[in-house]
């Protein structure tokens, strides 16, 4: 049976994708920072009759990366899908933002992308086949005011998915980032843009990316503006 990872599943984007990609008959493993959430999905998995492990995660932590990636492998088994979604945003004008708050951002948006994907690589590469998939943002090719973090974070993600990408031609393996806009989550909350799709509109487009897509579709970069 087929096994999906999902980060930041407990709410949002993250949980649409881990419900979208049960209702297809993948089994998932979903990772949170908060337990209760995570916990809360894999229930609503359940009870579509495929199995869920939920993991308490802060991507962002080598450690627990490490230690998630292991739990999924052996209780589970290697994934065929792996969407790294958990993302963060800290909004401040440049000379505004803390260091604390500058890392929080890079940490998780950039470097859990990083960790999450080196982690569960080897076994998709070892099985020749299987697509990791980054939700980025539309702020990974523009600049806003106060999100100068977020920005800088997502514009690194594009960069990394497309050099992954590269690394994985001839493996059976696709990296692939999919860019939302405006998204009706509690992340947009402050933002003052007001929402053009919901969070099931960005899942299947992570769906479709991840198991219906060409293989071609390798390295690519999929803007969403809603409709």
């Amino acid at each position: 049976m087929s096994v999906a990872v999902v980060t930041g599943a407990g709410r949002g984007i993250g949980r649409a994708v881990a419900l979208a990609l049960a209702h297809r008959g993948l089994d998932v493993a979903l990772l949170g920072r908060t337990a209760e959430e995570v916990e809360r999905t894999a229930g609503e998995i359940v009870a579509l009759g495929r199995a869920a492990l939920a993991l308490r995660c802060d991507v962002s932590r080598p450690q627990e990366v490490a230690h998630a990636s292991e739990r999924v492998l052996a209780e589970l088994g290697a994934p065929s899908v792996v969407v790294a979604n958990a993302g963060v945003v800290r909004r401040a004008r440049v000379v505004d933002t803390s260091d604390h708050d500058w890392s929080a951002v890079i940490d998780t948006n950039l470097t859990g992308v990083f960790l999450t994907a080196r982690a569960f690589l080897p076994s998709m590469i070892e099985n020749r086949r299987g697509r990791v998939l980054a939700v980025g943002s539309i702020s990974g090719t523009l600049g806003t005011a106060g999100q100068s973090a977020y920005c800088a974070s997502k514009w690194g993600v594009i960069g990394f998915m497309k050099a992954l990408a590269e690394e994985l031609r001839a493996t059976g393996v696709q990296a692939i980032t999919v860019m939302p806009g405006s998204v009706d989550t509690d992340m947009l909350a402050g933002s003052g843009y007001q929402p053009q799709m919901s969070a099931e509109d960005v899942a299947k487009l992570v769906v479709y990316s991840a198991l219906d897509a060409p293989s071609a579709i390798n390295g690519s970069a999929v803007e969403m503006f809603g409709p």
